[in-house]
């Protein structure tokens, strides 16, 4: 598994969840490559699942998270609160 030093910080939004974790991304890297080069699923390590109520559901060391249901993924350091 990469090192957080080989990893982006990233929300990930589906139809049903919010989910917050990981990915394989150096962080100078750019995104929409990454996107393009995963296959069907895109790997998450240290994920947080929540609902649309912002419920948190569970906790994962790795899960897969399906390319198609993806609707929005930016890397947490480009959220402007």
């Amino acid at each position: 598994m990469p090192n957080n030093d080989e990893t982006t910080l990233v929300v990930i939004y589906t139809d049903s969840y919010r989910i917050e974790g990981r990915i394989a991304l150096m962080p100078d890297a750019r995104l929409t490559d990454f996107i393009r080069t995963v296959k069907d699923f895109i790997p998450v390590t240290e994920a947080v699942v929540y609902d649309k109520a912002d419920r948190r559901l569970f906790a994962a060391s790795f899960l897969d998270v399906g390319r198609e249901y993806v609707e929005l993924i930016v890397p947490t350091a480009l959220i402007k609160k």
